[in-house]
């Protein structure tokens, strides 16, 4: 019995090596994913090495504030008052004064000796850049458009001013000038106000200068339609070149 016992022994151990195959040994596939993986870990390991040097690296410097921008000098911007615009001025002074004070941090003044609106940065100023969109504020204002339309000049980047006069696009005298400024504002300021929702811009006529403020593309759009106008193009042609505009734009957003 030991001898038969003894005799089986080995035939069932070579039945399990062959089933495992290869004597037992592992195969070389998982050796090759163990090679992988061993070296995506590595690769992984000197990828965040690398990135923490860089990281060393790279000088971190802070921004520096208005009052470092000019080596600790207080900056001053002076906007003209024409006389027309004295009488909103001093109606409007509190309104023009709230946001430049207390939100731009600036110190803000009216000089009746030089006729001009006096604007100077504090050691509470913060932003780089608030006394450029100020003066750009108050000069809207002067130009003769509307608080709630000029404060956007504050609070958005993009937004621009731009002038020219009805003989820069077109030599008129008399009459023919008269009529062109006419063609502009359209019966009750309609043609203006087509105008100004369809490009989203605003647009002031002050006799024969036209100010137009909204973002660069609305302004190019606008002036476009303005200077169609003046060369004698009719409204009714405008308007539908409008309403197309509007409708593009309607799409885009």
């Amino acid at each position: 019995r030991r001898e038969r016992h003894s005799q089986s022994l080995p035939r069932k151990t070579m039945e399990v090596e062959d089933q495992s195959g290869n004597g037992g040994q592992p195969n070389t596939s998982t050796k090759k994913k163990m090679s992988q993986d061993e070296s995506k870990s590595n690769d992984s390991k000197k990828q965040g090495s690398t990135m923490e040097e860089e990281e060393k690296a790279i000088p971190k410097f802070p921004a520096l504030t208005a009052k470092e921008l000019n080596s600790g000098k207080p900056q001053y911007a002076k906007v003209n008052v024409p006389p027309h615009r004295y009488t909103p001025l001093r109606e409007n002074w509190v309104k023009l004064y709230e946001p430049i004070a207390k939100h731009m941090k600036l110190q803000i003044k009216f000089n009746p000796k030089k006729r001009c609106v006096e604007m100077k940065t504090s050691k509470h100023t913060t932003l780089q850049n608030s006394l450029q969109k100020s003066t750009e504020f108050v000069r809207a204002f002067m130009l003769g458009f509307e608080i709630r339309d000029a404060i956007a000049l504050l609070r958005l980047d993009d937004l621009y001013i731009d002038s020219f006069e009805v003989r820069d696009v077109k030599s008129l005298h008399g009459e023919h000038l008269s009529r062109a400024i006419g063609r502009i504002a359209g019966q009750g300021g309609k043609t203006k106000f087509t105008i100004e929702n369809a490009t989203k811009t605003r647009i002031v006529l002050a006799d024969t200068h036209i100010h137009i403020l909204g973002s660069f593309n609305n302004i190019n759009t606008a002036k476009r339609a303005i200077c169609n106008l003046i060369m004698g193009k009719p409204p009714g042609k405008v308007y539908t070149t409008m309403r197309a505009v509007a409708s593009r734009q309607k799409e885009r957003f």
